[in-house]
C-alpha cells in the first residue's frame, strides 16, 4: 500500500493524517488496484481486504461514511455506515475517513490536538456549507483550526457552467475570484481550492494549508472525470493512541 503523510501541515503532535493513492491493493482494472469505495461495482472481497490493509498499516479504526453530496457532519463511528459527508471526533485511535475521486477532501485539528474532522466536499456541497459544518463540530473558536486541503480536481481541469458560478456568487460575491472564462461560451474553469479558501476564511478560519494537486492529471489519485469507472482513495486524520 502506498499513502503519503501530509508534509505541510503544521498539526499538533499527536495528530495523524494521511491520503492513500491508488498503488499497493489487490483491486483489478479499472479500479486497481487499492480501490477503498464499496459503491463503485468493484469485487467487495477486494475492497473489503484493502479497508483490512489500510486498518492493519495505521493501527486506526476508519469511520467509513456513505456519501450523499450534503452537510450532515456525524460522530466518527467505526463499524457503522453512517450518510453524511463528514465526520468528527475526540477519541484517539478513530480516523475521521472521507473518500473522493475528484470531490476536496479536507482534514480538520484543533491546535490543541484534541478533536479531528475530516469533509467530503464536491461542489455542491462546498456550497451548502460542509466546511462551515465541519467547523462547528469540533466547538473550539475558529483561530484555533487547521483545515489541510487535500487531492481534488484542479482549477484547469474543473470546468463548470454558469449556474454553478452563480451558486457561489449569490452566497459569497467573493467567490468570482475563484472562477476565469472557460474557452468554451458561457462555461468557467474553477478553483475548488479558492473556493474552500473563501468560505473557510469567512468563518473566521485563515490557517488552511495544501490545495496543490489536481486529480486529473495525477495518477497517483483516482479521478472521476478522467475516467468514470474508477475506484476511490481516502483521507484521514486521527488522534494517536497514548503508548
Amino acid at each position: 500500500m502506498n499513502t503519503f503523510l501530509i508534509p505541510d501541515w503544521p498539526a499538533p503532535a499527536g495528530i495523524r493524517a494521511c491520503v492513500t493513492t491508488r498503488a499497493g491493493g489487490v483491486s483489478l482494472a479499472p479500479f486497481d488496484s487499492f480501490n477503498l469505495g464499496d459503491h463503485v461495482d468493484d469485487d467487495p472481497v477486494a475492497v473489503a481486504h484493502n479497508r483490512q490493509r489500510l486498518t492493519h498499516v495505521f493501527d486506526v479504526q476508519p469511520a467509513w461514511l456513505s456519501q450523499v453530496h450534503g452537510v450532515v457532519v456525524a460522530p466518527a463511528t467505526p463499524g457503522q455506515i453512517i450518510e453524511a459527508d463528514a465526520s468528527w471526533t475526540a477519541t484517539p485511535g478513530i480516523a475521521c475517513t472521507v473518500m473522493t475521486a475528484d470531490c476536496l477532501p479536507a482534514l480538520f485539528c484543533d491546535r490543541a490536538g484534541t478533536r479531528v474532522a475530516a469533509a467530503h466536499a464536491g461542489w455542491r456541497g462546498l456550497a451548502a456549507g460542509v466546511l462551515e459544518a465541519t467547523a462547528q463540530s469540533l466547538n473550539v473558536e475558529p483561530q484555533d483550526i487547521l483545515v489541510w486541503l487535500g487531492p481534488a480536481i484542479g482549477p484547469k481541469a474543473f470546468e463548470v457552467g454558469a449556474e454553478v458560478r452563480d451558486v457561489f456568487m449569490r452566497d459569497l460575491p467573493q467567490s468570482a475570484a475563484a472562477f476565469v472564462p472557460s474557452v468554451n461560451p458561457g462555461r468557467f474553469m474553477a478553483d475548488i481550492y479558492e473556493l474552500a479558501r473563501l468560505r473557510l476564511a469567512r468563518c473566521g478560519i485563515t490557517a488552511v494549508y495544501g490545495g496543490g494537486f489536481c486529480t486529473v492529471t495525477d495518477s497517483r489519485f483516482y479521478s472521476y472525470r478522467r475516467s468514470p469507472r474508477t475506484g476511490r482513495f481516502a483521507s484521514l486524520v486521527w488522534i494517536e493512541t497514548s503508548s
